[in-house]
């Protein structure tokens, strides 16, 4: 190996070392560690200036095909994905004005109200919902309201909130694989390769619901004994409209939200890239919320955007290098011609990577991999695609760091006194991330070879 390719690899560990330990916060780790690849990997070893703009990706944004094109643009997916980075913020700021207008603790409620208060058609319900908002909005942001609301009508109804917490965070994670707007992975994903909202609903969305069936079932028998309520016929119960805080930025967050699912699911056919979604709903919600526009910047989480622009250089420093090729070739070499131990590997090694690293840094890794293994293997990329966006948004669920969303739920149940430790966790959730793999690998199998 070169002195360029052992640097890369060295400042790659050492980043996800760091990370994982949380001993330094992620973003300042990524941050550093790409300000190493530029200076060292591509400045002292390999004297390429070309490799620093190529990671900098800075001209993508004078690029017609960024802000608009029939498909997204895959021809230069190397080094900092700014569409990833404008989509997430511009959705950040919608998430943020719908939470300040009351927006997912009235529906939280409104659900409750339709089933009657009922511990089990609650269950259910919670679960669905839980999947199908985490389709359009951050798991993180769906968790945090949920389990917030599951608390409160946990006290209300005297049951143990719990199950419920545990079905809703893996609900979350299943649904954000259906959508390329799902989960973060699937964002790096189709802006890298090119590939559509309709593109990810199609494959991984019907891979998602069929196991959503599945897990609903599954966790129905884990729970079914511990769904009692203690509550009796004197409760009063609350009305969801006391959850609106304004009116008037209630309907225009709800409005906002519509036109931005709409615009997603038609992009494809608009011609209008995720980044240009990203920008306008982003800029259409900031100039609706009047004087709360400073409020809705202020709480944008600057730290993930500036985590994920580190990311993408130190990602860019091996695939410059080739180490990524030597990855793929390595892969390419255990699983020989059969493309369906091709696609297996690929899903199955990042299941369990993701339950113990953070899913977002290595689907960026696996990107350039599997793009050489559809080249060298002749196993479609697509399929290795969906296979790599089940595999890092599904495996996180297993493991209580696996995922964001894992951690938020826990951090909730623990500050109202329920404590959820790791084989409690993992006793539900990996056997659950276990069957939906299986599920989606056979679904794979079933529709592609």
């Amino acid at each position: 190996m070169s002195a360029a390719q052992i640097a890369a690899l060295v400042i790659f560990i050492g980043m996800f070392i760091l990370i994982v330990t949380e001993k330094i916060e992620r973003h300042i780790v990524s941050l550093v560690c790409a300000l190493l690849t530029l200076v060292l990997v591509f400045g002292v070893f390999m004297h390429s200036g070309e490799a620093i703009l190529n990671s900098l990706a800075i001209k993508s944004f004078i690029e017609p095909s960024f802000w608009y094109s029939a498909a997204e643009s895959s021809e230069n997916s190397s080094g900092i994905n700014w569409a990833t980075i404008i989509f997430i913020a511009g959705m950040m700021i919608m998430v943020e004005g719908m939470g300040k207008a009351g927006f997912f603790r009235w529906l939280c409620l409104r659900l409750a109200k339709a089933v009657e208060y009922k511990v089990v058609p609650l269950f259910l319900a919670f679960m669905i919902m839980s999947a199908i908002l985490a389709m359009f909005i951050d798991s993180i942001t769906v968790i945090l309201f949920l389990a917030a609301a599951t608390i409160e009508l946990a006290k209300l109804l005297k049951f143990n909130p719990v199950p419920l917490i545990l079905s809703e965070i893996f609900c979350a994670n299943l649904g954000g694989s259906a959508t390329m707007c799902g989960d973060p992975p699937n964002i790096i994903i189709g802006t890298s390769l090119g590939y559509s909202f309709a593109d990810f609903l199609t494959n991984t969305g019907l891979m998602a619901l069929v196991s959503l069936v599945f897990v609903i079932i599954y966790f129905y028998f884990c729970f079914k004994n511990k769904l009692v309520s203690k509550a009796d016929s004197s409760t009063v119960y609350p009305d969801p409209k006391d959850a609106i805080t304004d009116v008037k930025a209630f309907t225009i967050s709800a409005v906002i939200f519509f036109v931005a699912v709409v615009l997603l699911v038609t992009h494809a056919q608009t011609g209008l890239t995720v980044a240009t979604i990203g920008l306008f709903i982003g800029v259409v919600t900031l100039l609706t919320s009047g004087k709360d526009a400073m409020v809705l910047l202020k709480k944008v989480d600057y730290d993930t955007l500036l985590f994920f622009i580190g990311l993408f250089v130190v990602v860019s420093g091996l695939e410059e290098t080739g180490i990524l090729e030597i990855i793929a070739g390595f892969i390419a070499d255990i699983s020989g011609d059969n493309a369906k131990m091709t696609v297996a590997i690929v899903m199955w090694v990042s299941a369990i990577a993701s339950a113990f690293v953070d899913n977002i840094p290595f689907a960026a890794t696996m990107i350039p991999v599997i793009r050489v293994l559809a080249e060298t293997t002749g196993c479609s990329l697509p399929v290795l695609s969906w296979g790599l966006a089940v595999g890092t948004d599904i495996g996180g669920s297993a493991t209580p760091i696996g995922a964001s969303a894992n951690v938020v739920g826990i951090s909730v149940a623990a500050r109202e006194g329920h404590t959820i430790g790791w084989i409690r966790y993992c006793s539900y959730m990996a056997p659950a991330t276990i069957i939906v793999i299986l599920i989606s690998m056979v679904c794979i199998f079933v529709r592609y070879f």
